[in-house]
């Protein structure tokens, strides 16, 4: 099969929550580019406007359409899935990348933080695909399974708080969650994997990414030696909701330049000194 029918998305129609900036913004132009109709939502409504304008202008073969939408309530959730099914009546792609972090030193990590991070990117990822099963399940087939793509971390998967403990913690559960979706929603046809971002520049990272020097500094502890690139989120969401990802499920796929796979020093270096 040629590239053009493995990773085509003609036809298709996808929700990437917070899909204004970021890795959200960078997967939306993957899908777009592939010839998907992509619906863009975030709380700020006016950047999900913009940055489907600039995807529209940019000659790609789909469109975009952007829209607010709130993932952190039960009432923002249940609006979101609303609009969605005022605009088509089947999804064949949700991406949930609505996120948030918090950063402070152990011993100072207030209460209502840890809320707030896990309300948004545990219990909102869970119930926004809840609500939108019913157009999944209407998208999906034998050959052509509708497809869930989460927005994990590498953080989640390695024991690596780095001052934002609940945001770690959050991401671990939606690596887990992701994987018993995949096991429940197999039977009707409905994959489910997740994305595993190492540092990216985007808003969230900003501290670590908006300076290049700094993110040079930053990338040059990587293991593949830089941050990471749009083409790196946009190409793996291309191959989980193509045809050529139609057999994953389950998956959390890396893409964090081998932070993954750090253990820490070799243990017997010293002996072969």
């Amino acid at each position: 099969m040629t590239p053009d029918v493995l990773f085509s998305l003609s036809g298709k129609t996808a929700l990437v929550t917070g899909g204004a900036t970021g890795v959200g913004r960078m997967a939306a132009e993957g899908l777009v580019a592939a010839g998907a109709t992509v619906f863009i939502a975030s709380r700020k409504e006016d950047a999900c406007r913009a940055a489907a304008d600039e995807l529209d202008d940019a000659g790609y073969s789909g469109r975009a359409e952007g829209f607010g939408g709130d993932v952190a309530t039960e009432e923002g959730i249940e609006k979101l899935a609303a609009d969605v099914g005022e605009r088509t009546d089947r999804l064949d792609i949700l991406m949930n990348n609505a996120g948030t972090s918090w950063g402070t030193p152990l011993g100072e990590f207030p209460y209502f933080a840890w809320d707030k991070v896990m309300r948004l990117n545990v219990t909102g990822l869970f119930q926004l695909t809840q609500q939108l099963f019913p157009l999944l399940e209407r998208a999906a087939s034998d050959s052509d399974p509708a497809r869930v793509v989460n927005v994990g971390s590498v953080m989640g998967e390695i024991p690596h708080g780095d001052r934002a403990y609940s945001y770690a913690a959050s991401k671990a559960a939606v690596h887990h969650l992701t994987k018993i979706l995949a096991k429940e929603l197999a039977g009707k046809r409905i994959t489910v994997n997740a994305l595993a971002p190492g540092p990216f520049i985007s808003k969230m990272t900003a501290f670590a990414t908006a300076d290049e020097e700094v993110r040079s500094r930053v990338g040059a502890q990587v293991p593949l030696g830089r941050v990471g690139r749009p083409e790196d989120i946009a190409a793996a969401v291309q191959y989980l909701c193509g045809p050529g990802g139609a057999y994953v499920t389950g998956a959390i796929l890396p893409i964090s330049g081998g932070i993954n796979v750090e253990t820490g020093p070799d243990l017997f270096q010293e002996a072969y000194a």
